[in-house]
């Protein structure tokens, strides 16, 4: 149903990069892209796209929006936690079990941007 997502940076080569390490994690390459906009596909049909802003003004991130990114286990939910924190990420809540199944690892992105990982089971 979701075709992409875009994340706005305020740092464009800084996102690229950050993004090319932390999406490599999991699968995900640079697929499309322009003078102002980075994809990145997986194994899905959905793109996670980084960008600056068409209009020119900062990016921003909102208050309640996160980015939820599916691992295949729980160990990989670990390891890309693990990588987010040594590319400066902000921890915004450890690996762990939060009830139902439900394994997950929360922190921001550079730009400011909330992401969770996390594995169903």
């Amino acid at each position: 149903m979701i075709g992409y997502v875009t994340i706005g940076s305020n740092d464009f080569e800084k996102a690229k990069a950050y993004y090319d390490a932390l999406l490599g994690e999991l699968g995900g390459k640079r697929s499309f892209n322009n003078d102002h906009m980075q994809g990145y596909a997986g194994g899905g049909g959905a793109m996670l796209m980084v960008c600056t802003p068409n209009d020119g003004k900062p990016a921003t991130f909102g208050n309640g929006t996160m980015l939820a990114l599916t691992a295949p286990d729980r160990a990989t939910v670990d390891k890309v936690h693990a990588k987010a924190l040594s590319l400066g990420s902000k921890d915004e809540g450890a690996p762990g079990e939060r009830g139902n199944g439900f394994y997950g690892a929360y922190f921001r992105d550079p730009d400011g941007n909330k992401l969770c990982v996390f594995k169903m089971g």
